[in-house]
C-alpha cells in the first residue's frame, strides 16, 4: 500500500505547493521509490477547461484527456510521470459524482450530507491507484480556513485516522513575512496557519516556511514549539532564480529526510541527485542566449503560457544556451506594423488560444516570419492562424479565416479554411459533435497519433515516422485547401493517421517554419526536452550567429 502526503498551504495562495509537491517527489524518486502525485481543486468547476488562462493559468491536458491544473504540468516535468484523469480533481466534479449517484438511487434514500457523502467520494478518489506505487502525493488547492476547501480538510483527516499509523503524513506550506521597519522575520502568520489547521483536526508533520531571508536557529525552535512540530521538520524555502534549483535546495534544507523520518523510515536510502546537478549545470553554464518572442494575447498573466516557457527553457538547456523569453501583445498588431517590435528576435512563437481578439495581429506575426525567414513556431491556434496566413497572401484566398471567429460574431464573414471539427476518430470508435454542445470537455482531447511525411522537417526533427501528442481543440484546418496550400509550398506534413485531419504543416523553403495542431510543450521535461522545442532553439541559435 501506498505512503500518503497531504500537503496543505496556509497564509496565502500561491506560495509554491505544487512546485514542493514536485520537488518532493522528484526527491523520493532519487531515493529510489515510486511516486504519483495528485491534485484536489476546492473550486466548483468541474474542471479548468472552461475558465479563462487570466483566472486560473494554463489548462495542463493528459494523454487520456482530461483538462487539468497547471501544477499537474510541474509534477510531470520533475518526476517524468505521466499524469492520468484520476491525479485531478474538484469540488464541481465531487459534487457532480454525488448527485448523479443520488440521482441514480446509489444511497437508497438517505438524506445525502457532505458527511459522510462528500468526503467519502473524495476518500474513494484517493484510494484509487493505493498499490501502484510507494508515495502519493497529494496537493489539496487553496488554503486553510477556505470555506469551499473543508470537505477536503475533512476528508484527508478521515483518511488519516482509518488508515493503519504511520501511513499518512502532513506537509503544511506557511510564509513567513519579512518586516522591514523591524528587521524580523514574523512567524505569527505560521502559528496562525498552523491553529487553523489543528482546529480541523489535522496536525502537520513537516512545516515548509516560504522565506526571502534566511531563517534564524532561534526563530526555527520557536516554530517548532508553538506549531509542535520537530525543529530539524522545519523547512526553510528561499526565492530561487530557476524552479529547477527546488530539489537540490529543498535536499539541502532536509525537506526529504524530514518527510522519510516522519514515516519512521530509517535507514532511509542515499540519493542519487546526478539528473538534477546535470540540470542546474546546463542552466548556470549557458553558453549563449537567444531572444525569443511569445507573441499571444494572455501575456499578461505569464502562467498562461507555463508550459511554453519552460519548453523552451528545456530546448535552451538542449542546446547549452540561455532563452530569453520576451512576451509580445498581439493585440498591438491589429493596429501597427509587427515589424519594428520583432526585428530583434532570433525566433517568434505564436502559442494557442481562443476566439477572435489578437488573432489578425498573430496573422501579421506569421507573415512577418515567413517574409523575414525568422524560425517560427505555431502551436494549436499559431498553426491555424499560419494557415490563414498562407491562404490569404499567398495562395489567394483573401476572405480566409475560421469559423470560430464567424461563430463567435454570430455572422459569416470569412472563407473557413479551419472549420469546426465535427467528428474524429478516437481509438476504436468515432466521436461526433455539434456547434451546440455544452464547452466544457467537449474539444478533441488527449493524446493521439500523427503520421510523418517521409524527408520532411518534422520527420527529420523527431526522427520517426509516427508520433504521439497532447490536443485540445475544437476546429481544424480543412484538408480541401491541401492542394492548393502544397502548391505554394506550405507542406502538409503530419496528418492523422486516417489522414483526414492536418497535424504539422510546414514551408518547405524557409529555415524553420513549423505549424503543430497538438501542443508539444506538454510532454518537455528538463532532463528529456521535446524534439521540436530543441530544434526550434537551436534554429534560433543559428538565427543569432547571422544577426
Amino acid at each position: 500500500m501506498a505512503r500518503y502526503i497531504f500537503i496543505t498551504g496556509g497564509v496565502v495562495s500561491s506560495l509554491g505547493k505544487g512546485l514542493a509537491s514536485a520537488a518532493l517527489g522528484a526527491l523520493l524518486q532519487a531515493r529510489g521509490y515510486t511516486v504519483r502525485l495528485r491534485k484536489l481543486d476546492p473550486y466548483l468547476n468541474v474542471d479548468p477547461g472552461t475558465m479563462s488562462p487570466f483566472e486560473h493559468g494554463e489548462v495542463f491536458v493528459t494523454d487520456d484527456g482530461a483538462e487539468t491544473d497547471l501544477d499537474l504540468g510541474h509534477y510531470e516535468r520533475f518526476t517524468g510521470v505521466a499524469a492520468r484523469r484520476t491525479d485531478s480533481v474538484s469540488s464541481g466534479r465531487i459534487y457532480s459524482n454525488v448527485l448523479e449517484k443520488e440521482r441514480r438511487g446509489d444511497y437508497l434514500g438517505k438524506t445525502i450530507q457532505v458527511i459522510p457523502h462528500v468526503t467519502n467520494e473524495i476518500k474513494d478518489f484517493l484510494s484509487v491507484g493505493a498499490d501502484e506505487v510507494d508515495f502519493q502525493l497529494c496537493e489539496i488547492g487553496g488554503t486553510v480556513g477556505d470555506i469551499e476547501g473543508l470537505p477536503f480538510f475533512e476528508a484527508i483527516r478521515q483518511f488519516a485516522q482509518e488508515r493503519p499509523r504511520g501511513q499518512c503524513i502532513f506537509m503544511h506550506l506557511t510564509l513567513l513575512p519579512y518586516v522591514a521597519a523591524s528587521g524580523e522575520l514574523k512567524t505569527k502568520p505560521t502559528q496562525h496557519s498552523v491553529k487553523e489547521l489543528r482546529s480541523i483536526g489535522i496536525a502537520p508533520d513537516v512545516l515548509v516556511c516560504r522565506s526571502e531571508h534566511p531563517i534564524p536557529e532561534k526563530e526555527r525552535e520557536k516554530i517548532g514549539l508553538f506549531c509542535n512540530v520537530r525543529k530539524e521538520s522545519v523547512i526553510a524555502a528561499y526565492d530561487l532564480k530557476s524552479i529547477y534549483e527546488a530539489p537540490l535546495a529543498y535536499h539541502r534544507e532536509g525537506l526529504d529526510q524530514a518527510v522519510l523520518d516522519a514515516f519512521g523510515i530509517a535507514p532511509a536510502p542515499k540519493p542519487n541527485l546526478a539528473r538534477w546537478h546535470d540540470v542546474n549545470e546546463r542552466l548556470t553554464h549557458a553558453e549563449g542566449e537567444v531572444r525569443v518572442a511569445i507573441v499571444g494575447k494572455y501575456v499578461q498573466l505569464e502562467d498562461a503560457y507555463k508550459s511554453i516557457k519552460e519548453a523552451l527553457t528545456h530546448g535552451g538547456m538542449a542546446n547549452k544556451v540561455r532563452v530569453k523569453v520576451e512576451w509580445v501583445d498581439s493585440e498591438v498588431f491589429d493596429r501597427e506594423d509587427p515589424a519594428p517590435y520583432l526585428e530583434g528576435y532570433h525566433a517568434i512563437l505564436v502559442p494557442g488560444g481562443f476566439g477572435e481578439r489578437g488573432t489578425e495581429g498573430k496573422i501579421k506575426t506569421a507573415q512577418f516570419a515567413r517574409e523575414r525567414g525568422i524560425p517560427y513556431l505555431g502551436i494549436c491556434l499559431g498553426m491555424q492562424l499560419a494557415v490563414i496566413e498562407a491562404a490569404r497572401n499567398v495562395a489567394g484566398f483573401k476572405t480566409a479565416g475560421s469559423e470560430e471567429f464567424d461563430h463567435e460574431a454570430g455572422k459569416r464573414r470569412f472563407e473557413p479554411v479551419v472549420y469546426h471539427l465535427k467528428e474524429w476518430v478516437q481509438g476504436n470508435h468515432v466521436v461526433e459533435r455539434t456547434v451546440t454542445d455544452d464547452k466544457g470537455g467537449t474539444m478533441r482531447l488527449g493524446a493521439y497519433t500523427a503520421a510523418l511525411v517521409e524527408g520532411s522537417k518534422v520527420a527529420e526533427v523527431y526522427g520517426a515516422s509516427r508520433i504521439e501528442e497532447r490536443h485540445r481543440h475544437r476546429y481544424e484546418v480543412d484538408t480541401k485547401y491541401r492542394e492548393a496550400l502544397e502548391d505554394k509550398g506550405l507542406c502538409f506534413s503530419g496528418m492523422s493517421p486516417d489522414g483526414r485531419l492536418p497535424e504539422i504543416v510546414e514551408w518547405k523553403d524557409h529555415p524553420w517554419f513549423i505549424g503543430v495542431q497538438f501542443h508539444p510543450e506538454l510532454k518537455s521535461k528538463p532532463f528529456a526536452p521535446h524534439p521540436l522545442f530543441a530544434d526550434f532553439v537551436r534554429a534560433a541559435v543559428e538565427t543569432s550567429r547571422l544577426v
